[in-house]
């Protein structure tokens, strides 16, 4: 039996209205909530029992996948007060079933990633090893920790975040996929708050323990904003991302049920949700419009998220906003770029409007 946990307990906070009511894990990405994403991975890589690790609307996950089927077995391991990440996964531990040397998968319930899992757990066994951390290449690591390794890949160290040029030692980071020997995983101090980043991992190689990197350079990204959870809908559509949930690569993905006018165009790797409108000469671009949208003739919805049953008025103009549910923005808008505007909002026509650096604001309820 190869088992796997997903930490999906976290309250999305960044990515708020969107996750008001909605854990951040079954919010749409790419046309079906982006665990299902996740799961459709684990099963590919020979997966048969997962353990989602849950504390923030718990509930909503059993829910979701009540009617799943038999080709997986779902486990529900809930927080009752915050534990951490090393405190989440080792009570999530409690529900595996696997013996102590064998392999047990984690995966952040946020991190869209190119990673095979396959190879992964076959480094991780090929080494022996007591835990296999997926460390990704950045560009530019100053905003991460780094994870520097010996030419065998074993973990040297866990580093802060770099202040200075010359503590950039590496271009390795931790990208939130780890394979734990299952008497590592149970060791980890239960019923109490544990960070496997700070605690856990140093703590172990500290202590001599055989911690390997399996180090890639491909597609990575963290889906914890507005923008990156926009940006990674959009490339699982173009094909720049994968998952065996969607098909052919194109420009947008169009639920049936949706319709849009032929003379509006959705490009950018958009997704039109069920039962949304597009008027005509409407723009949608790089953007995810939820279900029962009405987006007017000659809106223009760019690098945005609309939540499901919300109304974007003619002419209006929205780039990189966040638009929570049963929202009204009236006709002739112009918001400000990286707006969020909280579920049941209602901007008059006129109501926003931007012009160079200044705004000008009527009354909004």
């Amino acid at each position: 039996m190869q088992e796997a946990i997903i930490l999906v307990g976290g309250k999305g906070t960044r990515l708020r209205p969107l996750t008001n009511h909605t854990p951040k894990p079954l919010l749409s990405v790419a046309g079906t909530s982006f665990i299902r994403h996740q799961i459709a991975k684990l099963m590919d890589a020979g997966v048969t029992h997962v353990v989602f690790a849950t504390s923030y609307l718990a509930s909503l996950f059993e829910e979701e996948f009540k009617d799943f089927g038999d080709s997986l077995e779902i486990s529900y391991a809930v927080e009752e007060v915050p534990l951490g990440t090393g405190g989440a996964i080792r009570n999530a531990g409690r529900l595996l079933r696997g013996g102590p040397d064998d392999a047990v998968l984690v995966l952040n319930g946020d991190i869209l990633s190119g990673l095979d899992l396959r190879a992964v757990l076959a480094d991780h066994r090929q080494r022996d090893a007591d835990v296999t951390l997926h460390l990704t290449r950045v560009p530019d690591p100053r905003a991460f920790g780094l994870v520097p390794t010996a030419e065998d890949g074993r973990v040297l160290s866990f580093l802060e975040k770099p202040k200075t040029a010359e503590e950039i030692v590496t271009d390795q980071i931790n990208a939130g996929c780890y394979v734990f020997r299952r008497s590592v995983l149970d060791a980890i101090p239960a019923d109490r708050e544990v960070s496997v980043e700070q605690e856990t991992f140093p703590g172990l190689v500290a202590a001599g323990h055989r911690v390997f990197g399996h180090i890639t350079s491909g597609y990575w990204r963290d889906l914890g904003t507005p923008l990156a959870f926009v940006q990674g809908s959009a490339d699982l559509v173009t094909g720049r991302a994968t998952s065996p949930l969607v098909g052919p690569e194109g420009d947008a993905l169009i639920h049936p049920t949706a319709v849009v006018d032929p003379a509006a165009r959705v490009t950018g790797g958009s997704t039109i949700g069920p039962h949304a409108v597009i008027g005509p000469g409407a723009v949608v671009d790089r953007s995810i419009i939820g279900a029962g949208v009405t987006v007017d003739a000659g809106a223009r919805v760019l690098d945005s998220v609309v939540d499901h049953d919300s109304t974007i008025g003619s002419d209006s103009l929205l780039r990189e906003t966040v638009v929570g549910c049963h929202a009204h923005i009236g006709a002739d808008n112009e918001l400000p770029a990286q707006l969020r505007l909280a579920c049941g909002i209602r901007i008059p026509a006129q109501g926003v409007r931007v012009s160079g650096t200044a705004t000008a604001c009527s009354t909004v309820h």
